[in-house]
């Protein structure tokens, strides 16, 4: 281990990019298919239009890319650069986490962190969603992987519990407040939605889980994602996350308006929150608060 520890920090950061690269070529299969309900795992990668296997060479992150010029090799249709980038980006936020972390158990840790937060991200912009099995994974893997990260390092596993589960509850409670009393004020003044509660549909009762889950302008899938985020990140660290997820959404929304040239368009806040979540984790000694 102090040979590991004595090793450069350039090093660490080249090892860190380059297994974020490779991380980041298994979750864009992840976002692709997640959605539709298709394993991530069975069958192997595949050109989306001619289907034809894309053999280990041809799948090398950034570098295939750049060697077939973007094109499949079979059917030369055009590959979206968002998989390369989606890698690279990947790749620099691992070797961010190992600069920061170095040597440590904490450094794999927030790499799973960082991988799930990308991952949601990438999908809420497609598609408005966030799963289930990244957010409630996620949040499972955060409330036993703190305490255990704790006990790893000679601590209490029951303090880091404690937190885990008040930053899970203080992170999912607040946006779930607010969307619960944002929901609730729309009616009293009696707002109208495009979407919610739909054409045709009544507004939900208290008896209903609808009343309590669905609300406008904000999707559950948020607050489960901040429920995830605070199980890691603590009562501190969800709050800080909140306020930055606040500050980039505004800059994320304007610029999204500027290139759709429409504030029409919708689009999740999952991007945001995760940009707001990543930059605590970087950078955990600067207060927000």
């Amino acid at each position: 281990m102090e040979d590991l520890v004595a090793l450069s920090p350039g090093f660490l950061a080249g090892a860190a990019l380059a297994f974020g690269l490779v991380v980041g070529s298994f979750l864009n299969v992840v976002i692709y298919r997640l959605p539709e309900g298709e394993s991530v795992v069975w069958p192997g990668s595949r050109c989306p239009r001619c289907r034809e296997a894309i053999a280990p060479w041809d799948n090398v992150p950034v570098l295939s890319f750049l060697w077939l010029r973007g094109r499949c090799r079979h059917c030369k249709v055009q590959i979206s650069w968002r998989y390369p980038a989606f890698e690279l980006l990947t790749g620099l936020v691992f070797a961010a986490i190992a600069l920061r972390y170095g040597w440590t158990l904490a450094t794999p840790l927030w790499m799973l962190f960082a991988a799930i937060l990308l991952t949601t991200a990438a999908i809420d912009f497609d598609h408005q969603i966030i799963p289930d099995e990244l957010s409630l994974g996620g949040l499972a893997l955060g409330l036993a992987l703190m305490p255990a990260l704790a006990l790893a390092a000679g601590g209490s596993a029951w303090p880091a519990l404690r937190e885990a589960a008040l930053g899970a509850f203080l992170g999912g409670g607040s946006l779930w407040l607010i969307g619960f009393g944002h929901a609730r004020l729309c009616v009293a003044l009696g707002r109208k939605f495009e979407h919610w509660p739909g054409e045709g549909e009544e507004l939900p009762k208290p008896a209903s889980l609808d009343y309590w889950t669905w609300f406008p302008g904000l999707g559950f899938g948020d607050v489960k994602l901040l429920a995830m985020i605070g199980a890691f990140v603590g009562v501190v660290g969800v709050v800080e996350t909140i306020l930055a997820a606040s500050v980039a959404g505004l800059a994320l929304g304007l610029a999204f308006i500027a290139a759709r040239r429409s504030a029409d368009t919708p689009f999740g806040f999952a991007p945001a929150i995760a940009l707001g979540a990543l930059l605590v984790v970087l950078f955990p000694g600067v207060s927000l608060v």
